[in-house]
């Protein structure tokens, strides 16, 4: 049984570290993470993990915490087989390792990163499932838990031990379409913003913004689904997303002087809030296309500008259901409790309790 690994250690380097309170995940603790992992995964019988190449210096300290605990005779960390393949240093280096893992049959991958890097893992995974493990500066996706909680629950679906239709979870996405051919996905939030030049592709100024699709609205987490939360909570397991218009007094509920029907003062980043008008919001249905009210501009893809847009340009945005696969933590481990998967040695504690003749 095969489980991938993406650990890129580029990943959640962008301006919003910067400007904002974000932690800053060192190189030390992200190995530490996944060694936490390894140790759960092998608890539970993983045979091999499968992991992405970097030069970052994940890998050599994994290596060195693998090889200290065989030197006292622990062996409790599955084995880690890196693939081989030119580091680039970017996100293309993510991608093109789960397109091998893919290939490959992994069971599940595990992903350490932020709403940008599960968006990258979910270009390439198909149907494989995420077990997400939340390290990056906007985590609105991977929910925030200890990752041995992660790896437990992950070891636990891969071998069986938790029923498929317990142990994952579907997710919807959000697509854009651009002339029909160019396809862009998100997870979590679609932005359209009113400037040409990408310049920090991170988006943490709300000035430009004009309209927002979120796949969930939670007002418990950061970033733009966060602005939507406290509009309109919508959970993750709702068929529906939420459209919020920023730029446009056209939508329901704004005003007649064209002033913002309410205004929000929102954590778009760690530490970092920004005071936005709205002028309306509306659920946004499965499977419904929708064509954006801004003309020309750029789209950001779970907070990060990506690709920009004409006048000649056709957009549309539409949420999809089913469209990743999750393990479902919580829910695996709920299932582990109630049938006893953690009891170790019941029987002859029950006999020790009880006395002779008990």
């Amino acid at each position: 049984m095969r489980v991938g690994l993406v650990a890129n250690p580029f990943s959640a380097r962008d301006i919003r570290r910067v400007i904002a309170n974000a932690a800053s995940l060192q190189i030390t603790d992200r190995a530490n993470i996944v060694l936490r992992v390894l140790a759960c995964l092998g608890a539970c019988g993983v045979s091999e993990v499968v992991a992405m190449p970097e030069r970052g210096g994940i890998r050599a300290h994994v290596e060195r915490g693998i090889e200290r605990a065989r030197n006292v005779g622990d062996e409790r960390f599955t084995p880690v087989r890196h693939l081989d393949f030119p580091v680039t240093g970017t996100v293309e280096d993510t991608r093109r390792a789960v397109r091998a893992m893919v290939a490959e049959g992994v069971a599940a991958i595990v992903v350490l990163g932020g709403d940008g890097t599960h968006r990258a893992v979910a270009m390439d995974c198909g149907r494989v499932p995420i077990a997400c493990v939340s390290t990056g500066t906007n985590n609105a996706f991977p929910d925030h838990r200890e990752p041995t909680v992660t790896g437990l629950a992950t070891g636990l679906a891969v071998t069986g031990r938790v029923p498929p239709g317990i142990a994952y979870a579907s997710n919807k996405r959000l697509l854009v379409s651009i002339n029909g051919t160019e396809h862009h996905p998100a997870l979590v939030d679609v932005a359209l913003v009113a400037e040409r030049v990408v310049g920090a592709r991170a988006l943490w100024r709300p000035e430009s913004l004009r309209e927002i699709y979120v796949t969930f609205a939670d007002p418990s987490v950061i970033g733009l689904s966060a602005i939507a939360g406290f509009l309109e909570p919508v959970g993750r397991r709702e068929a529906d997303g939420l459209m919020v218009d920023i730029g446009s007094p056209a939508m329901d509920g704004a005003a007649s002087d064209g002033s913002p029907a309410v205004r929000l003062r929102a954590p778009i980043a760690p530490g970092w809030l920004r005071t936005i008008g709205v002028h309306g919001w509306r659920r946004l249905p499965p499977r419904s296309p929708r064509i954006p009210r801004l003309r020309a501009g750029m789209i950001a893809l779970d907070g990060e500008r990506e690709v920009g847009f004409g006048e000649d340009d056709e957009v549309r945005i539409v949420l999809e259901p089913d469209a990743v696969r999750t393990v479902d933590v919580e829910a695996c481990m709920d299932y582990a409790a109630r049938n006893g998967l953690f009891r170790v040695g019941e029987r002859r504690a029950l006999e020790a309790a009880s006395g002779p003749g008990g």
